[in-house]
């Protein structure tokens, strides 16, 4: 089990806390950085041998446990963090860079993201590209008169939706969206507008215009379009992809193992670590020598080329592997 980071962003809420028993004394409390060895927000190790190591620690003992595609991707670093995100309040609008330009001018990984909507109140939005063309001048115009705005494509967000946000691509959560992200180990986000905003020091939020107009895809931008999911039923449980890149993959599971109605088998093979994100229900996940309760919110840290596992319950989690 993973303890997380935590982040109090201005635009937060209390949700993480209200609705996955994070017992975290923030507030707001926008983000939880549930599996992350970033510098910026590391995981602990919240059970078992290992118990009170910080994640970033436990792979430096265990290279091992990061599994081997894992490892070529952020050169035997944990390539990726899963988040937990209230927005109460619209995020700003915003972009990050690839590998290519954050190597270069930020000495970090770009961010490729993925977001799974875990609730939407009715009604909630979030921004996704562009309306039409456009360039810097016009870009950074519409930034000083406050419309930015208008050129933005408003996406409807509805329980389930995932939604895949390349490099380059402008983006925003709106309010009242609850969110579990997947993305590159990475912290570089360039703000291009935050509605003039105030901090808890009272001062506006940096913006970062110009190494936005360096990355940004300034292009029109399709209105994005769910992915085809199939879920794929077996004895005690289902599931289905939700997205896959060269950074990481991300599975759905609906767990049902009540009486005589089967496990889910669950063994990683060398290629990878897993991280189970229990985002809904309870279960049991266990081993030849140890069994280990999880709840709605907890994260499971599962090692490449782990032994035989079971998973039983009534739940529902993200599978998430590299």
């Amino acid at each position: 089990m993973l303890k997380p980071a935590a982040k109090d962003y201005l635009w937060g809420g209390n949700r993480i806390n209200d609705d996955f028993g994070k017992n975290i004394d923030l507030s707001p409390l926008a983000e939880s950085w549930e599996c992350s060895t970033h510098p910026d927000g590391v995981s602990y190790v919240d059970s078992g041998l290992f118990h009170g190591l910080s994640l970033d620690e436990l792979l430096k003992l265990h290279p091992e446990f990061l599994g081997i595609h894992a490892s070529r991707i952020a050169d035997g670093k944990m390539p990726i963090i899963i988040k937990l995100i209230d927005a109460k309040s619209d995020l700003s609008v915003q972009v990050h860079p690839d590998d290519e330009y954050a190597l270069k001018h930020e000495n970090s990984l770009g961010k490729t993201e993925m977001w799974y909507v875990l609730s939407a109140k009715k009604d909630a939005k979030l921004v996704y590209g562009f309306k039409k063309d456009t360039d810097p001048a016009e870009i950074k115009n519409a930034i000083k008169e406050g419309k930015i705005t208008d050129y933005l494509n408003k996406i409807p967000v509805s329980k389930d939706d995932v939604f895949f946000i390349e490099p380059g691509t402008v983006h925003a959560i709106g309010a009242g969206v609850l969110v579990a992200e997947i993305q590159e180990s990475s912290n570089i986000t360039y703000r291009l507008y935050d509605y003039d905003r105030i901090d808890k020091n009272g001062k506006k939020r940096e913006l970062h215009i110009d190494k936005a107009l360096d990355v940004l895809n300034m292009k029109k931008t399709s209105s994005p379009r769910q992915p085809l999911r199939t879920l794929r039923y077996k004895n005690g449980y289902a599931s289905e992809l939700l997205s896959r890149c060269k950074y990481f993959q991300v599975e759905r599971v609906l767990l049902n193992t009540e009486i005589n109605r089967g496990l889910f088998p669950f063994k990683t093979d060398e290629n990878s670590f897993h991280v189970l994100l229990c985002y809904d229900g309870c279960g049991v996940i266990s081993g030849s020598d140890f069994s280990l309760n999880f709840f709605k919110g907890d994260s499971i840290f599962v090692p490449a080329d782990s032994i035989e596992l079971k998973l039983h319950g009534k739940s529902q989690l993200l599978d998430i592997s590299c």
